[in-house]
């Protein structure tokens, strides 16, 4: 008998598994002594406690004991005993979107197999290349697709000067400006969004990230997200969303939204920062030395794209702070005086 769920949104009853995002490469993974077990899709994780979506609806898991929360996300994929509601074990995940804090040892999981990364910032002074540049990063570098999405574009005269410089920071970016409040939000993403599409929406705090998870969730939205309003002065959001959730989609999909990030460290991201700075990365094989470091050698690719106006100067001066922080970071993973992360 299924345990009712009283914290997470209701959600309808997807009518297959593939409408909650199941495909081969999780059937895949079931073992033969594990067809009777149902897929299940994780929907909140607290301490203790964590519910999922089965295709009869939103369930309370029965946890073993032991069971450690912290090794689950929003979004992953569990094998459940039908009968007792019993979790059995978790799939690997397709993508995750994880990140670090500051001085931290252990990345933290925002979220588990997610198709689109819907990194949201608004057209005031919440916009930052570096900040936007360091979520791409993450997206790269955790299987999702990104996208960037410019809200209040209302607040300023020319609101493609934004999208300019948005769509400049990666080869093939989708920049989409919406207003969060209006239902055509909906319609201008719906190209990711479709029948079991998952996204997750990232992004600084008072940004419209809560107002547009309602805004996606249309009708389905029993329970919307609290949403907070922007101080003048700075153009700064006040925090509002304090967990990760599963929503359900008017359109088929799910989205999940997670609370403003204050910091953003990178970590066990080279691949991830390759693809973002690809015009680097495509030009060091033709510097002089196999261990440039484009600071100072002769004969350096990268330098001289600068020289040339080829290449930005600050692109190669943010690169060049994220691939030492990443390396950083890699030291921290792996020394004996990290400290583990305990919240976002």
């Amino acid at each position: 008998m299924a345990k009712p769920v009283i914290d997470h949104p209701v959600c309808p009853p997807p009518a297959q598994p593939a409408s909650l995002g199941w495909s081969s490469f999780f059937e895949d993974q079931r073992g033969d002594d594990e067809a009777d077990l149902a897929p299940m899709r994780i929907a909140t994780v607290h301490r203790s406690r964590m519910t999922a979506l089965a295709l009869t609806g939103p369930v309370k898991l029965t946890l073993p004991v032991h069971t450690n929360t912290g090794a689950f996300a929003v979004g992953d994929w569990v094998l459940v005993d039908p009968r007792t509601q019993t979790l059995h074990r978790r799939l690997d995940r397709r993508s995750v979107l994880e990140r670090r804090t500051e001085g931290g040892r252990i990345p933290q999981v925002a979220a588990a197999n997610v198709d689109t990364l819907f990194i949201v910032t608004s057209c005031n002074a919440d916009f930052n290349p570096a900040r936007l540049e360091r979520y791409l990063a993450l997206a790269n570098q955790g299987g999702a697709n990104p996208v960037i999405l410019l809200t209040k574009a209302d607040t300023v005269a020319d609101a493609q000067t934004y999208r300019d410089q948005a769509a400049a920071l990666q080869r093939g970016l989708a920049v989409v400006i919406v207003d969060s409040r209006l239902p055509e939000a909906a319609g201008a993403l719906s190209p990711w969004c479709g029948v079991g599409q998952t996204v997750a929406l990232v992004g600084s705090s008072g940004v419209g990230k809560s107002t547009l998870v309602n805004t996606l969730t249309g009708v389905n939205a029993e329970v919307s997200q609290e949403t907070g309003s922007i101080r003048e002065h700075d153009a700064k959001g006040r925090h509002t969303t304090t967990s990760r959730s599963l929503h359900a989609i008017a359109g088929g999909g799910w989205v999940i939204d997670t609370p403003g990030m204050r910091t953003l460290q990178v970590s066990d991201a080279a691949d991830g920062i390759a693809t973002l700075f690809a015009e680097i990365t495509e030009l060091a094989p033709s510097c002089r030395f196999r261990d440039c470091t484009h600071a100072h050698e002769p004969g350096c690719a990268v330098r001289a794209a600068v020289a040339n106006g080829q290449l930005d100067p600050d692109r190669l001066t943010r690169w060049r702070k994220l691939l030492t922080e990443n390396l950083d970071n890699a030291k921290v993973s792996s020394g004996p005086r990290g400290r583990q992360n305990t919240g976002w």
